[in-house]
């Protein structure tokens, strides 16, 4: 039986966006060990029958022992598993991930980068000092005749290709991680009954486009338009572009948004609001963006890498400048002023998701990236059983 590793940054990444993967692939006959900092999922994925470990990772850290003995201890548990192939999420767990299996003499890495990350989005001193370091251990980690490195848009394959971190023949375009568009449905069209309510569903991040979006509130607030703003999402204490709770709290007290905090129920909360809002820097391809799409709902985001592969400009939703809150506030008082506009956007980024973003497409190309570097042939077979769980 193949052993793989799927290892994350957060348990929540592994139970919210790799779920189903796991779940195909020990359908499938895969023996799936989970690896993620603690938390509070990874019960979750334990009570669905996973085996899940708890790594001593600090997501913060630049201590160069404790990032050294990380590595020994992946390095360690790869031996003792008897893994076959690894798959790393995020940049600081693929290159981490890849040492590890290279020391423990593991040739079969696959590894999946959504986005830039802090380093190569911010450009505060900190980023920019580390920027060069991960180009170097990326160079180190990530290539290799039986590694494969997924990317979730054309213009970070453009960009790793420009590096020269990865040989470009061992790059894969696989858009997203995937949405079971069938939990998403379009709810009833609420017209013009009540205020028109949109909500920016993420990490409270402020590459997420945070304060523009507040911004955007503000300025429409003062031209007395009838929108409430809803905020959907926790701070990330492990991210150096986290937005201080306090902010949060005083934008809530001003009346400029209304913050939700996490929220379990997705397709309860699109069910909800009559648009979604992502005003983001960079993403690898956003799934909240998805899944109100296959919610019926008029998308507004940014025209930049990530997102722009899931909205096309007045055709199933509204591109606007990154940091740009004014065009954002003027795209939004669209949508407020035109119930029409909202009804054929939402309709057609329904078409867009179901189309191009179903969770079975992404599951099929990544477990054919699997048998690039495995030589197994077992997508039919994770396939079937998948498609049989989920009917």
């Amino acid at each position: 039986m193949v052993k793989v590793l799927l290892f994350a940054n957060t348990d929540w990444y592994l139970y919210n966006f790799r779920r189903s993967l796991a779940l195909a692939l020990r359908d499938a006959g895969y023996d799936v060990l989970l690896v993620s900092p603690p938390g509070p999922y990874g019960e979750r994925l334990q009570d669905l029958g996973f085996r899940w470990v708890a790594a001593p990772m600090e997501r913060r850290s630049l201590n160069p022992l404790r990032e050294a003995a990380l590595v020994l201890w992946l390095k360690g548990l790869i031996q003792r598993e008897r893994v076959d192939l690894v798959h790393g999420f995020t940049i600081k767990c693929a290159v981490y991930g890849s040492l590890a299996s290279r020391l423990a003499g593991v040739a079969a890495r696959v590894n999946a980068v959504a986005g830039m990350g802090y380093v190569f989005t911010s450009n505060d001193a900190k980023a920019r000092v580390l920027r060069p370091v991960v180009r170097g251990l990326m160079r180190l980690a990530l290539d290799g005749p039986q590694a494969r490195l997924i990317l979730q848009n054309p213009d970070d394959v453009a960009l790793f290709n420009q590096a020269g971190l990865v040989d470009p023949s061992r790059i894969r375009l696989i858009m997203g991680s995937g949405v079971n568009c069938s939990r998403f449905a379009p709810g009833a069209s609420r017209g013009q009954a009540g205020p028109l309510r949109v909500v920016l569903p993420a990490r409270l991040l402020w590459d997420k486009g945070v304060a523009e979006y507040v911004e955007a509130a503000r300025m429409l607030r003062a031209e007395k338009r009838d929108i409430v703003f809803l905020l959907a999402g926790d701070p990330d204490p492990g991210n150096p572009a986290a937005v201080p709770e306090a902010d949060v709290r005083g934008w809530e007290r001003d009346g400029l948004v209304q913050w939700l905090g996490h929220v379990d129920d997705m397709p309860g909360l699109f069910a909800s609001v009559d648009a979604v809002i992502l005003p983001s820097y960079r993403e690898g391809l956003p799934k909240g963006l998805i899944e109100a799409g296959a919610s019926g709902l008029p998308l507004v985001t940014t025209d930049v890498p990530g997102c722009r592969e899931v909205v096309t400009n007045e055709i199933d939703g509204l591109l606007v400048p990154a940091r740009d809150a004014e065009a954002l506030a003027r795209a939004i008082a669209r949508l407020h002023d035109d119930p029409a506009l909202r009804a054929r956007l939402g309709a057609a980024a329904r078409e867009t998701a179901l189309r191009e973003f179903d969770e079975r497409i992404v599951i099929e190309r990544t477990i054919g990236v699997y048998e690039e570097v495995l030589g197994a042939a077992a997508r039919e077979t994770a396939l079937r059983e998948f498609d049989e769980r989920i009917v």
